[in-house]
């Protein structure tokens, strides 16, 4: 399968037209965003394309982009956005609006199993198994054609994998759940950033 991807710098083009759904995914140079800089944000439609964007990281400037994010009106399909919106946050200074997460849908979906991540969603619901080799590189310097394709495949199955949970969701009367622990991730993320990582709930 050819995957249209696109490498992007600073910002998207002004003419792009993504529609009304999105999957989105970000690759950081480390897992603190106080010491780890923001690199890239990847977008595809859900049509076997994607859109990489390269970030100025001296001012992430990129207004696009942002208006996209924030936009409420635009779906955005993420895999554990936990950690992409803390660093969305942290240097785009935005919240990221209307999203689904396909990590917490896994979660409350699928009970039988305990491996939620997203290598291996795309194994059972899209019956293909992707190579994670590089998902720790560098991502702040020149893109291998290897590193975009690992970022093509963040998103490129997001929409199909989403469409799966929810229908389990639905069946299994836990749509409502799901859509009430959302709304709490923009208050988990603000936690994160203020240094609470624990559980608050813990005892």
């Amino acid at each position: 399968m050819d995957i249209d991807i696109k490498l992007h710098k600073d910002d998207l083009p002004e003419d792009l037209n993504l529609g009304k759904s999105i999957a989105i995914d970000g690759e950081f140079g480390g897992l603190n965003p106080y010491k780890d800089k923001l690199c890239l944000i990847q977008i595809s439609t859900g049509n076997n394309d994607a859109h990489i964007i390269q970030l100025n990281r001296s001012n992430y400037n990129a207004p696009k982009l942002k208006k996209i994010l924030t936009d409420k009106n635009v779906q955005k399909i993420g895999h554990f956005l936990r950690a992409d919106l803390n660093f969305i946050k942290h240097y785009l200074k935005v919240d990221v609006e209307n999203i689904e997460d396909t990590k917490i849908q896994s979660k409350l979906a699928r009970g039988y199993s305990d491996k939620h991540g997203l290598k291996d969603l795309i194994k059972e619901f899209i019956g293909k198994d992707i190579s994670k080799q590089y998902q720790s590189s560098d991502f702040g310097g020149n893109l291998s054609q290897k590193q975009l394709q690992y970022c093509a495949n963040d998103v490129i199955y997001l929409h199909r994998i989403h469409k799966s949970l929810n229908d389990i969701l639905v069946r299994e009367n836990r749509k409502e759940l799901y859509n009430d622990v959302l709304k709490f991730l923009k208050t988990r993320v603000d936690l994160d950033l203020a240094l609470f990582k624990d559980d608050i709930w813990a005892h």
